[in-house]
C-alpha cells in the first residue's frame, strides 16, 4: 500500500483521495506500482489546476462572457466532484467558488457599465436630436447639411438603445434631416427660378446697352445707363455660368459709349477752357467802365463788349456763375445809373417830389406851432403826443428832401 498527504493506493490497487467529507474513491490500478498510480492522478489534479488557472486568467483579463465563464466552472466543478484526480480538491473547489463570485461581480460591473453607457448613449442621442431639429430650421444650407451629416456619422458610432427608445428618437433625427433637406430642395428651386428670371432680365439689358452704346446723345443716354444699372443691381445674379458673361458684355457696352462721351467732351472741355479765358478778359474790361461817369459812352462800350460776349461759346459749367457775375454785376451798375439819371431829368416826378416835400413841410411846421400852444396852455400830455408825431412826419420830411435833391433840387 502507498499513500501521500492527499490520497493513498490499497493492497486491492483501489485509489483514494482525501477530502472534507472523508476519502472518496478515485479509481482502480491495476497497470504498475501504486506510486505509479498516485503519479497519474496527480498529474489529473496539476491538469485540473493548470485549467482553473487558465479559467482564472480570462475570467480577469478578457470580456469571457458571465454565461461562458460559469459555463466553464460548472465543467471543472464536475471534473473536481467526479473524484478522479488526487490532490487538495476542496481548495480547488474554492478556488471555483471564488471564481463564481468573481464572475457575479464582473457581470454586475458589467451591467452597471452598460446600464451607464445606455443613459450615457441615450443623452447622447437625444442631444443630436435636439441639434438636428434646430438645424432643420437653419438657413445656412451648406454648414447646416455639412453639420447634419456630421451627426449621423456620430450616431453610427454611439450604442443601440432599447428598441422603442432607438427607434423613436431615430425617428425624430431622420424627421428633422427630412424636414431640412426639403427646405434647402424648395430653397434652391426657388433660387434657380430667380436665376433664371434674373437672366432674362439682363439678356435684355445686356440688349439695351449694346443698342445704346453707339448714341451720340449724351444726356438723354448717359441717364438711361444709371438706369440700366440699377435695373441689374435690382435683378439679382443669374446662373454662374451666365453671370460673368453677361455682365462683360454689359460692361463692355458701357465702356465704347463712355469712351466715345469722354473723347468728345475733352475736346468740349478744351474749347470752354478757351471761351473761360476770353470771357473772364471781357469782364475784365467791361468792370473797367466802374464807376460810371459818362452814362452815354459806358452804355456804348458795354454793348460792345456784350455782342463779342454772346460770340463766344460756353464755359464750363463750375465757372459759369462766378463769370457771368461779374458781367451781371457791372450791368446792374449801368441799369442803377440810367434809374438815377432817369429820376433827375424826370420833371413829373421833380414836381411830384417839391409838392410832397411842401405838404410835409407844412405839416411839420403846423405841429410845431401846436406843441408851443400846448405848452403855454399846460397842457403837457398833448404837447407830448403832438411831439411824437412831429418825430415821424419829420423822419418823412428827411427822406422826402433826399429824394429831392437826387434831382438836383
Amino acid at each position: 500500500m502507498s499513500s501521500d498527504p492527499w490520497g493513498r493506493v490499497d493492497e486491492t490497487g483501489t485509489v483514494y483521495v482525501r477530502t472534507a467529507d472523508g476519502e472518496k474513491v478515485v479509481g482502480s490500478w491495476q497497470a504498475g506500482s501504486p506510486e505509479e498510480a498516485l503519479a497519474y492522478f496527480e498529474r489529473k489534479y496539476e491538469g485540473l489546476v493548470v485549467e482553473i488557472g487558465l479559467l482564472e486568467k480570462r475570467v480577469k483579463t478578457t470580456d469571457l462572457s458571465a454565461k461562458d465563464a460559469l459555463a466553464a466552472v460548472d465543467h471543472l466543478r464536475e471534473q473536481v466532484d467526479a473524484h478522479h484526480a488526487v490532490g487538495d480538491l476542496d481548495a480547488l473547489r474554492a478556488r471555483l467558488d471564488r471564481l463564481v463570485e468573481l464572475v457575479d461581480k464582473r457581470r454586475e460591473e458589467r451591467r452597471v457599465q452598460r446600464a451607464r453607457q445606455s443613459d450615457e448613449a441615450r443623452s447622447a442621442k437625444e442631444a443630436l436630436v435636439t441639434e438636428a431639429e434646430e438645424l432643420a430650421r437653419s438657413d445656412q444650407w451648406r454648414a447646416a447639411g455639412e453639420r447634419l451629416r456630421a451627426l449621423v456619422d456620430t450616431w453610427k458610432g454611439l450604442p443601440r438603445l432599447d428598441r422603442k427608445s432607438d427607434d423613436e428618437l431615430w425617428h425624430r433625427f431622420s424627421h428633422a434631416r427630412s424636414a431640412f433637406s426639403k427646405r434647402r430642395k424648395q430653397h434652391f428651386a426657388q433660387l434657380d427660378a430667380q436665376r433664371e428670371e434674373a437672366r432674362q432680365i439682363k439678356e435684355r439689358l445686356v440688349s439695351e446697352a449694346e443698342a445704346l452704346s453707339g448714341s451720340t446723345d449724351w444726356g438723354p443716354t448717359a441717364a438711361r445707363y444709371r438706369d440700366l444699372m440699377a435695373e441689374w443691381k435690382a435683378a439679382g445674379r443669374a446662373q454662374r455660368e451666365h453671370e460673368d458673361d453677361l455682365w462683360n458684355r454689359f460692361r463692355g457696352a458701357q465702356d465704347v459709349f463712355f469712351a466715345a462721351r469722354g473723347s468728345v467732351f475733352a475736346e468740349r472741355d478744351a474749347e470752354q477752357a478757351e471761351s473761360l479765358k476770353l470771357k473772364e478778359e471781357l469782364a475784365e474790361e467791361a468792370e473797367r467802365l466802374l464807376p460810371v461817369t459818362d452814362l452815354k459812352a459806358a452804355r456804348a462800350a458795354f454793348r460792345s463788349v456784350n455782342e463779342r460776349w454772346e460770340a463766344i461759346g460756353h464755359v464750363p459749367r463750375d465757372a459759369r456763375p462766378r463769370v457771368e457775375g461779374r458781367m451781371h454785376a457791372v450791368e446792374r451798375a449801368i441799369q442803377q445809373a440810367e434809374e438815377a439819371e432817369w429820376r433827375r431829368t424826370n420833371p413829373e416826378a421833380r414836381a411830384r417830389a417839391e409838392g410832397l416835400t411842401g405838404q410835409l413841410q407844412a405839416a411839420v411846421d403846423k405841429l410845431r406851432g401846436q406843441i408851443e400852444q400846448a405848452r403855454a396852455q399846460g397842457n403837457n400830455a398833448k404837447a407830448d403826443k403832438l411831439e411824437r408825431e412831429l418825430e415821424s412826419r419829420q423822419a418823412l420830411l428827411d427822406q422826402a428832401l433826399k429824394g429831392l435833391h437826387e434831382f438836383g433840387g
